[in-house]
This record gives C-alpha cells, sequence and structure tokens, in this order.
C-alpha cells in the first residue's frame, strides 16, 4: 500500500518539483499539491491523506496553523518543509504536531527516509535543527535546565540528555551498553511521565525545563 502525500507550498515550482521527485519513488502517491495551509486542511478533511508536507510561510494560513489543524481535526500527519530554520516556527510547530522538520535542500533520499518514518509514527527532526534550537536557548538561557529531577532516574535522565544531543536509539544503546528495545522502554516511561507524545519534545523538555504540548 502506498503512503499518501499531499504538497503545500506558495511556490509553484518547488510544489510542483517536489511532486514529480517523490512521484519516482514507489512507496508514494501524491494525491494533490496546494497553494497554502487551508486548501491543505480542506483536502485532508476530505480524503484519507497519510502525510502533509507543509511549508512554513504561506498565504492565507502557514504551515504551523495548518499543522495544529490537521493534528486536532485529521489523521494526516504533519512534516514541515521549509527553507526557512526559525526557532519560533521550529517550537511552534512542534508544540502544534508536527511529526517531522526538514530544511527543503535536504537530499530527496534523506526526505524520502522521514515520510516513511513519520508514517510509521516516528518523530524526525534534522540535526541542523535541533542544533539551531539548542544554540538558541543556550544564549537566552545559559544551558540551565530546570526539569525536575526527582521525577526521573539517573538512567532515563541520561537517555533524555543523549535524545537531546539528537542520538538516535541505535546510537544512545551503544554509547549506554543497553538495548534498543530496554531504550524503547525508557522512552516510554519518560512519555508517560511527563505526557509528552514524542522524543522531539522530550528534547525541548530536557533543555527547557517546559513541557510544551
Amino acid at each position: 500500500m502506498k503512503i499518501k502525500l499531499i504538497i503545500a507550498d506558495d511556490n509553484s515550482f518547488i510544489r510542483e518539483g517536489m511532486k514529480i521527485i517523490l512521484s519516482t519513488y514507489d512507496e508514494f502517491e501524491v494525491l494533490a499539491t496546494v497553494d497554502d495551509g487551508k486548501e491543505a486542511v480542506d483536502y485532508c478533511k476530505n480524503n484519507e491523506v497519510d502525510v502533509a508536507l507543509l511549508d512554513v510561510r504561506m498565504p492565507n494560513m502557514n504551515g504551523v496553523e495548518a499543522t495544529k489543524l490537521l493534528t486536532e481535526q485529521t489523521n494526516t500527519k504533519p512534516l514541515i518543509l521549509t527553507t526557512f530554520d526559525d526557532d519560533e516556527y521550529i517550537m511552534d510547530a512542534i508544540k502544534n504536531g508536527a511529526k517531522g522538520y526538514l530544511l527543503k535542500n535536504t537530499e530527496p533520499e534523506v526526505i524520502r527516509d522521514a515520510i516513511k518514518g513519520v508514517y510509521k509514527g516516528n518523530s524526525i527532526i534534522q540535526d541542523v535543527v535541533l542544533e539551531k534550537i539548542k544554540s538558541n536557548l543556550a544564549e537566552s538561557k545559559n544551558q540551565e535546565s530546570k526539569i525536575d529531577t526527582s521525577l526521573f532516574t539517573e538512567r532515563e535522565l541520561s537517555i533524555m540528555s543523549l535524545i537531546a544531543k539528537g542520538l538516535s536509539n541505535k546510537e544512545i544503546s551503544k554509547q549506554l551498553f543497553i538495548s534498543e528495545g530496554t531504550i524503547a522502554n525508557y522512552i516510554t516511561s519518560i512519555l508517560n511521565k511527563t505526557g509528552l507524545g514524542h522524543r522531539t519534545q522530550i528534547a525541548i523538555y530536557y533543555l527547557t525545563g517546559k513541557v510544551e504540548q
């Protein structure tokens, strides 16, 4: 079964180019391309769409606003794809339920893998984007994390720290010498304790001390 996609971007050259690229992969079916967030939301409310690729800056309704409505009103998973690595947009998109955040100059193979990951329920955020968040937070907060450490075990805190550094479960497994399955269990425990939805939110929570839903 193919993963059903739509592409929302106010630049026709970019959205049609993206459609051509993604259509070369057998696992995808690009159902439509639209001009703005409102059209994306309307389309997804009336059609079964697995993943919506959303530009951030669009007229009528931007990608962040569209992400919120898609998350609340449809089963479509939003994936932000933009040329802008603006911190405010990143944070807002994640808080609104974005399952991924990639820059448009990313290699097509990486975008393909990200779409497949988001479709499977994973959250994808590029290292360069996560580094941007961390850099901004370091400047504004001097890297002073204010999480309540009493809520977590030492192992959970270690895993949260490594997630915040952008490490994958496999990389964390090698560093802590425990299985990926055990790490997944710890992450589930952390999510349950914080009420967060995915690992990207764990990273932001660890770095800011705030639970951003």
